[in-house]
C-alpha cells in the first residue's frame, strides 16, 4: 500500500537502485504517473519528460481498451480481442487518427515551448501510477523506441503480474514495486488516489525548466 503517488514514487526508486537500473531520462505517463516520475526523477537526478498514448476504445464501449497509439502513431492492438468482438477495419482506422491526434495534443500541451527530451541512444524509464491492463504503457513503450532510445525500462509502483510480463515481451526490463495476483484497480494499492488536474501535473514538468 503506497500512501500517495509520491510515496509510490520513492519506492519505486528505491526498487530501481535495488536493481542497478540506470537509465538518461523518465518518461511519465500523464497525468497520474507525472507525481509518480517527477519522485523517480529526483531520487535519481535525471531529467523529466512525458510520453503519451491514448487507449482504443471498442464499439460502443469506449472504457474497453482494444489497443493504444502514442503521441506520434505507434500503435499496439490487442488482436484477440478484435477478432472476438468484431471491429471493423474501418472504426479502428478512425478511432487510431482520432486518439492519435489527441494524444500528440495532448503531447504538446504538457510540453508547450519545451522541446522533448533528445532519447538518440539513450536508456529511458517509462513511468506510470500503475499498470491496469498495460495497453497504454505498451504503446509508451513503442513510442519511446521509436523516438530514438536503445534502451527502455517500464517502472510502476504496481501491477498485476499478466500485464507485467506483456511487457517483458516488449521492453528491455520491467520494475514493480508490488505484483498482486488479485489485482482489481490501480487505485485500491494507494490511501490517497484522486485525480491530478492539469494544472498540478503542469507543475512537476515546470521543476526542469532551465
Amino acid at each position: 500500500m503506497f500512501t500517495n503517488r509520491a510515496d509510490g514514487g520513492e519506492q519505486l526508486a528505491a526498487a530501481l537502485r535495488e536493481r542497478g537500473v540506470e537509465a538518461d531520462v523518465v518518461l511519465a505517463v500523464p497525468r497520474g504517473g507525472l507525481p509518480v516520475g517527477r519522485a523517480v526523477a529526483d531520487a535519481l537526478d535525471l531529467p523529466l519528460d512525458v510520453v503519451v498514448a491514448r487507449k482504443l476504445g471498442a464499439p460502443g464501449n469506449p472504457e474497453l481498451a482494444v489497443g493504444a497509439v502514442g503521441s506520434n502513431g505507434e500503435v499496439w492492438l490487442n488482436d484477440d480481442l478484435l477478432s472476438r468482438i468484431g471491429v471493423t477495419d474501418d472504426y479502428l482506422d478512425d478511432e487510431v487518427e482520432r486518439q492519435a491526434a489527441a494524444a500528440s495534443e495532448k503531447a504538446a500541451r504538457y510540453r508547450g515551448d519545451r522541446p522533448p527530451l533528445d532519447l538518440d541512444g539513450k536508456t529511458a524509464l517509462v513511468v506510470d501510477d500503475g499498470i491496469a491492463t498495460g495497453a497504454t504503457v505498451l504503446a509508451c513503450v513503442r513510442t519511446t523506441y521509436s523516438a530514438g532510445a536503445e534502451r527502455v525500462v517500464v517502472g510502476a509502483p504496481v501491477g498485476p503480474p499478466d500485464a507485467v510480463e506483456m511487457l517483458r515481451d516488449e521492453a528491455d526490463e520491467v520494475v514493480c514495486v508490488e505484483t498482486p495476483a488479485y489485482f482489481g484497480a490501480v487505485g485500491r494499492f494507494y490511501r490517497t488516489f484522486g485525480q491530478v488536474p492539469d494544472e498540478e501535473a503542469l507543475t512537476y514538468l515546470d521543476r526542469d525548466t532551465p
